[in-house]
């Protein structure tokens, strides 16, 4: 037998070919499963596990694995007066610059489980500063303002 493989003896030549033989059978049945789901999907039946996020006209929440809403909440914003509008049932958070307002609808969902009801955002820019003769300014930012339903809470700002 050569070193890595390559070449075989009569005997073991023999052993796999009984083995591949004793598969084709389950290799045949799952290329006929795979064509069975080729020939008959229809785009109604991809996203038939998505639900609608109400209160956004064509807003889609997928079922995908996929959750980049780390990406778009980049952390809950916890000032004086966002702590005043929980008693309203708003949250604020910080989000990410390019974020809209579905994809942050999204991100609620996925990553608090529950459905916002209305979204609102507001761009802030940051303020010019000095420092001697160094002129400068502070990064622009996005806030986002998520108003849920009632009876809806966020855990993160419990006791806050």
């Amino acid at each position: 037998m050569a070193l890595f493989g390559n070449k075989k003896t009569e005997e073991e030549a023999k052993k796999p070919a009984a083995k591949s033989a004793a598969k084709k059978p389950a290799a045949k049945a799952l290329k006929d499963k795979d064509a069975k789901t080729d020939e008959k999907v229809s785009m109604q039946d991809l996203y038939a596990d998505t639900k609608t996020v109400s209160g956004f006209k064509g807003a889609v929440v997928s079922g995908s694995k996929e959750n980049n809403s780390y990406r778009v909440l980049v952390k809950p914003l916890i000032t004086e007066k966002a702590t005043n509008l929980i008693g309203a049932n708003k949250y604020v958070f910080v989000v990410a610059a390019n974020a809209n307002k579905i994809e942050i609808a999204k991100a609620v969902k996925a990553t608090y489980g529950v459905n916002p009801v209305k979204v609102n955002v507001v761009n802030s820019f940051g303020k010019k500063v000095a420092r001697g003769r160094i002129r400068g300014q502070r990064n622009d930012w996005r806030k986002a303002i998520v108003t849920l339903a009632k009876g809806e809470s966020i855990q993160i700002y419990e006791g806050v």
